[in-house]
């Protein structure tokens, strides 16, 4: 449909505002496009300008790759495919390009060159270690059942050993230097899960005593620690004590239950479209996916940390609940699409909102496994430090809590600080410093390029003294310059061509690499003799390029090879001269 847009004129998005018509139409049997207008209407627009690029980008090197092709021809089957695997152009749409010139396309070389790469694919896939030992932790599951974990209430317990795993195999004992992967009836250690990070710590026996590095989640509900063994020698049967790292288990806790009341803040400020779509809870810091069509402002985000400071400061109690799924959800709990829940779920509540719907109300109720503070005030203070893209239609967060966000406020403090001092100015000036230079670095930027234009222009070129001369009765002027950028060489060819009047304008930019870039442009009067596109092929063939692309009247080309910029010169006077 874009395609056709395009043919018929249109240069702008157009499907989006489609919308109000289907949702008029369909609004009542899908209520859900009417709660989402907005987010699909923001949602097309932004895939549509998107598009637009790959459709012009992919109907150019379409263009190219059938120029030598007519009625009846048929374009290769890899050349579709690099189209579509490379340049993210659909098959349908290279067919449909191709069907009003008669031109088919090879479908069996086209699926011959997916089947390969899916192939080299497969190849390069190497699965996990886990995947060779996957068994034995079914086998651990049907003899001894799940492992029952003790952490929601305690961070020390006391257990069995059920089973040692050291390469991939159960053995009977541990001793000192083992890497090994310890099973026990029961456990404190949380198991990574969640986006929530496996806790670390120590198991001890009488006879041993073993550093935990990570704790996972094998099979149907299998705690396993992965340990060193420090002292001694563990064997299965040992009784052991089972003590987590206090602090990190207290970072885990604060970073899980601020992303609770951040991806709240966001729903609340953002809209209820806003879905949590991954995390990561690491004692460091705090990352989490979000659905959300476009970028977050400043502001957006100044005001989601300020709602989950907000509730932070309230230090009030976080319960936690178990009930059915249904029942959860039914008194607002939210669930996290993709996630596995049980018959009876673990529902956590936090907060009590102060604005709009959620005032009085509990703030942040989500069905979660994880671990938690005991209240909100433990996680101290939140600091978002980054907002970026993963995806389309996918944002990531990344945060800080408590003492991790006060050091980062106070090395951004003492940056700020440092560089008043190198500005001679206050902190309070700073900014409007660091503004003024920068409008007198784009000021002299720009007067640079303007004096490296009129350089251009007024040095010595190939073949004459002011770099015109007369190619079978055409004007060319042809030059080689350096220091200019190339996206300055288009600008720098009108006004070669304002110059000249009538004729052809060639410049050649080589860079500091030693690559070339190359511009030419024919004067309107010329267009119906003279292709612009055409004359800049030759010259990139001079440089050791390939193709090049732009308008009748102007267009561009590079090269590897910039020592050929001269001959890049020459050829494009050769091709004037026919």
């Amino acid at each position: 449909a874009m395609r056709h847009a395009q043919l018929l004129g249109a240069r702008d998005p157009l499907m989006w505002k489609l919308l109000p018509t289907l949702v008029g139409e369909m609004g009542r049997a899908y209520p859900e496009l009417q709660r989402a207008e907005a987010l699909i209407s923001e949602t097309l627009k932004l895939e549509e300008t998107r598009f637009r690029t790959t459709l012009e980008r992919g109907l150019s090197l379409l263009s190219d790759a059938t120029n030598t092709l007519g009625k009846g021809d048929m374009l290769d089957g890899e050349t579709a495919f690099k189209l579509y695997d490379t340049y993210g152009f659909p098959l349908d749409l290279t067919q449909d390009a191709l069907r009003a010139r008669e031109i088919n396309v090879d479908l069996s070389g086209f699926t011959d060159a997916m089947e390969r790469q899916k192939a080299e694919a497969r190849s390069h896939w190497a699965g996990s270690g886990d995947k060779a030992t996957e068994t034995i932790w079914f086998e651990i599951k049907e003899k001894f059942g799940a492992t029952e974990f003790l952490g929601y209430d305690t961070e020390t317990a006391e257990g069995v050993v059920q089973a040692i795993v050291r390469d991939g195999k159960s053995v009977e004992a541990a001793s000192v230097g083992d890497e090994v992967q310890i099973v026990t009836n029961q456990t404190p250690f949380y198991g990574e899960s969640g986006g929530q990070m496996g806790d670390t710590g120590i198991i001890s026996s009488d006879t041993a005593k073993l550093a935990v590095s990570d704790t996972q989640r094998k099979g149907e509900g299998v705690f396993v620690h992965i340990a060193t063994v420090a002292e001694g020698t563990l064997k299965v049967g040992d009784a052991v004590a089972l003590t987590v790292d206090h602090a990190r288990r207290s970072r885990l806790r604060a970073n899980h239950s601020a992303t609770h009341l951040l991806h709240e803040a966001l729903r609340e400020v953002l809209g209820t479209h806003v879905a949590q779509k991954g995390s990561q809870v690491a004692p460091e810091r705090l990352r989490f996916d979000v659905s959300h069509p476009k970028p977050m402002s400043a502001e957006e985000l100044r005001i989601v940390e300020d709602m989950a400071n907000e509730i932070i400061v309230q230090n009030s109690p976080v319960t936690t609940r178990l009930m059915t799924v249904d029942d959860a959800i039914a008194e607002g709990a939210m669930a996290l699409f993709g996630e596995k829940y049980g018959d009876e779920v673990r529902v956590v509540s936090m907060g009590s909102g102060l604005h709009g719907a959620k005032a009085n109300r509990a703030y942040s109720v989500e069905l979660c496994g994880g671990t938690h503070v005991a209240a909100t005030g433990e996680i101290g203070l939140v600091r978002i430090v980054s907002e970026s893209a993963v995806g389309s239609g996918v944002r990531r967060l990344e945060a800080l809590t408590g003492e991790a966000a006060r050091a980062y406020l106070a090395e951004q403090d003492e940056r700020v600080k440092t560089l008043a001092t190198v500005l001679k100015a206050q902190p309070s000036e700073v900014l409007a410093r660091v503004e003024a230079l920068v409008d007198e670095r784009r000021k002299l930027e720009r007067e640079l390029t303007e004096a490296k234009k009129k350089l251009a222009l007024s040095s010595g070129p190939a073949g004459g003294d002011d770099g015109v001369r007369d190619v079978s009765g055409t004007k060319y002027l042809g030059k080689v310059v350096t220091g200019v950028e190339p996206k300055d060489l288009k600008s720098l060819a009108d006004e070669g061509k304002k110059s000249l009047g009538s004729g052809v304008v060639t410049f050649v930019g080589v860079s500091a690499d030693g690559k070339a870039s190359a511009v030419v442009a024919v004067t309107d009067d010329l267009t119906g003799r003279f292709s612009a596109v055409d004359l800049v092929r030759r010259a990139s063939e001079a440089l050791g390029g390939k193709g090049g692309g732009g308008r009748p009247d102007m267009a561009q080309a590079g090269g590897p090879d910039g020592t050929k910029a001269t001959d890049a010169i020459e050829a494009v006077a050769a091709a004037i001269a026919g």
